[in-house]
């Protein structure tokens, strides 16, 4: 491949034995073509089979069903508006967004203030958990009360970035945490204005400015995707008397995928990983792609290579013992230094772990987290690549939220690159399946979903003054 043959240029000089070790590396990390075929193809036929009664492969809990239907069942007109006030509760923060809908088509205004969630919440109970967002709700309205009383309070809807059961649009169960999370209590109904995954959100929000979206995806603390499936075509509703004609948004949840790892090239890492998270044996797929991890793996690889005596000889290395010290923004930051020197990333491990690295050691390091970051984002595209092979799509844009995506610039190249392997696209040819950031799936795409279930006398007017 391209890149690599460039990477490995960089190491021309460095020292036989940090390079030696990088090839065992590269043997673990790169994934050829023809291996991202097969995962995509054995992906492919999961995402049908999840469609049926019949639990997938990557069903290993018979708790956790892929391919959860939303309930949303059509797409934005363009025509929506109100005020919404919606919530998103991820895997690093929680989002408390004010959307105000006009009737222009992709037309809107909102404030939002994100909240970070402490570890400890993670962990908690119930109580706990809603405590903060009740709390967070509160500081976030009396910031700007305008047009807000408890007499006329506005329709929430809550983006749950977490698999949950839904029976209507307004409620659902949830079937298990993610993102290592274990709140314990939570597994109750809740109902609200609307009930939304963020892939669905990302999905219609998208829509709604681009109509060639057809698949919403997430590529951030987690990894998921959603997309909008033919209701004829769905075993599983075939007896609630749907209309011949009826579509509903499908959430995959398949960061799922391949939990029993028939396909998934798994390294001894990957398997630490799994072990020492929150749901052993769960999301293995997002496991090994999804931001959550990719430090976790970077860390764990470098602390192998210093005790094996090849990397921070003679250092103290107690801030790389710490588990999931290392987010992936600092492997961004990382690649981003291209100078020869690689001043900015030799700070960077000074300021993180309080390492001083050599030349070489930079050298090794900096072509290390490029097969890291790569493999995480040619193994993103096989989701993506296998949603268009069910559903014979050659052409399309995905609507991609996240903070990963969004803020790795590199990531998007290599992804798009494994799309071009997959599908054989002809050398200089444009992209087909286009990759496009995505932002405010979980705050205009919650809202979006909201207008769609409200009836008229429901709908809050919105003022733009009001935001």
């Amino acid at each position: 491949m391209q890149e690599l043959r460039y990477r490995s240029e960089l190491l021309e000089g460095v020292a036989e034995e940090l390079t030696k070790e990088l090839k065992k590396y590269e043997e673990w990390f790169l994934l050829e073509p023809h291996k991202l075929k097969v995962i995509s193809d054995h992906f492919a036929q999961e995402l049908e089979k999840g469609l049926t009664v019949e639990d997938a492969d990557w069903n290993i809990d018979i708790k956790l069903k892929p391919m959860n239907v939303t309930w949303i069942m059509k797409y934005p007109t363009g025509r929506e508006k109100g005020r919404i006030l919606t919530i998103d509760l991820g895997g690093t923060n929680i989002r408390v967004c004010d959307v105000c809908l006009s009737t222009g088509k992709g037309e809107f205004e909102q404030r939002q203030r994100k909240y970070k969630l402490p570890e400890e919440i993670k962990t908690s109970t119930k109580e706990v958990l809603w405590d903060f967002i009740a709390d967070r709700i509160g500081s976030f309205l009396s910031e700007n009360q305008s047009g807000i009383s408890a007499s006329d309070p506005l329709p929430l809807a809550f983006t749950f970035s977490f698999p949950v059961e839904q029976k209507s649009i307004r409620s659902g169960i949830l079937q298990r945490w993610t993102k290592n999370f274990n709140v314990s209590g939570v597994n109750v109904p809740v109902k609200l204005v609307a009930l939304i995954n963020d892939t669905a959100g990302t999905l219609v929000a998208s829509r709604y400015r681009d109509q060639q979206v057809k698949i919403g995806s997430i590529f951030s603390t987690g990894c998921n995707a959603a997309y909008m499936e033919e209701c004829r075509l769905i075993p599983k509703l075939r007896d609630l008397g749907l209309p011949e004609d009826a579509t509903v948004i499908i959430n995959t949840e398949y960061g799922a995928f391949d939990n029993e790892c028939k396909v998934l090239p798994l390294t001894p890492f990957d398997r630490q990983i799994d072990e020492e998270s929150a749901h052993p044996g769960t999301q293995i797929y997002e496991k090994m792609v999804a931001g959550l991890y990719i430090g976790e793996m970077l860390r764990l690889v470098m602390l192998k290579m210093h005790e094996g005596g090849i990397l921070f000889k003679g250092q103290d290395v107690s801030r790389l013992r710490t588990a999931n010290s290392l987010e992936t923004s600092f492997l961004s930051t990382v690649e981003m230094d291209i100078s020869d020197c690689l001043t900015d990333m030799k700070g960077e491990f000074k300021e993180s772990l309080n390492l001083e690295l050599t030349l070489d050691e930079l050298k090794a390091l900096r072509h290390l987290i490029g097969l890291i970051a790569m493999r995480a984002a040619r193994l993103y595209a096989c989701g993506i690549a296998a949603i268009c092979k069910k559903k014979k799509i050659r052409q399309c844009h995905v609507g991609v939220d996240g903070s990963v995506f969004s803020k790795y610039s590199m990531l998007k190249g290599r992804a798009v690159q494994a799309l071009r392997d997959i599908f054989d696209w002809e050398p200089g040819r444009l992209d087909l399946i286009a990759l496009n950031s995505a932002e405010d799936g979980s705050g205009v795409g919650a809202a979006l979903v909201a207008t769609l279930t409200l009836d008229p006398s429901e709908i809050k007017e919105c003022n733009m003054d009001d935001i």
